[in-house]
């Protein structure tokens, strides 16, 4: 615990054979009181080595992807008590030892939630391995998302994570994607909720067993990028009523 408040990292996994171990290894334990691994129907043999572990294993029957399998992580981490939740993948391409950091902003009444920013970074982008076209991509996003949300944020598009407990049960998180794209929708929600948001430096690695997705895909998650802030604006305008930017049910 930190500040008494109960810490529980969530690993949304999908073929982490390779990497899980290695990640685990490095989150803190004197900060995460409990670690849930959910297996988004890996076809290796990550199942097996989360539960080797000691882990709490969640297994999806079926693929939901990548925003599917976060929702479960939600879920079950306030379902365990959770105060603070992060989020870590457990592919190794962010330091979990960065967790520390981005706890002590959440536990220490600085922000509501926290996103650990390769841009940041003096050049860490590039010097991770970053590929030219996917920081340009990054750049130019966030750009257009600061400009219609009018906030500063340096990147919109980190899997390494921290919400306050109030956050999740504030959002309906339920109605995202259940894509890549959950990741900004949820931080739309989280500041159109007039929750306070911060960032810490990390470095990232970008490696053969890294997960990454290639260039059609980024592609279309660019696509679906810009209908999100269209979405968002349509709902400032009250043009359309967002069930994406609605408090979610008591």
């Amino acid at each position: 615990m930190i500040n008494r408040r109960r810490v529980i990292a969530v690993l949304p996994a999908y073929n982490a054979a390779k990497t899980l171990a290695h990640t685990v290894a490095d989150i803190p334990r004197d900060i995460v009181d409990h670690i849930i691994v959910v297996d988004d129907a890996s076809s290796d043999d990550t199942v097996k080595i989360s539960r080797s572990m000691g882990l709490e294993t969640i297994v999806h029957a079926k693929n939901r992807g990548y925003g599917g399998n976060q929702k479960t992580c939600y879920a079950a981490a306030l379902a365990g008590g959770a105060d603070i939740v992060v989020m870590v993948h457990p592919d190794h391409q962010y330091d979990p030892r960065y967790i520390r950091q981005l706890v002590t902003l959440i536990a220490g009444g600085q922000v509501d939630a926290a996103f650990g920013s390769r841009m940041l970074m003096t050049d860490g982008a590039r010097q991770g391995g970053m590929p030219w076209w996917k920081r340009m991509a990054n750049v130019a996003l966030t750009n257009m998302a600061n400009g219609t949300l009018g906030v500063t944020l340096s990147e919109y598009h980190s899997g390494f994570r921290a919400y306050s407990r109030q956050v999740l049960q504030a959002l309906s998180f339920e109605y995202n994607s259940d894509d890549f794209i959950f990741d900004t929708e949820i931080i739309i929600q989280v500041h159109h909720a007039g929750f306070r948001i911060g960032e810490i430096p990390i470095p990232t690695r970008y490696f053969k067993d890294a997960s990454s997705i290639g260039f059609g895909r980024s592609v279309a998650y660019g696509l679906s990028f810009l209908q999100v802030l269209w979405r968002y604006r349509l709902h400032q305008w009250h043009w359309r009523r967002d069930p994406l930017f609605l408090a979610a049910a008591s």
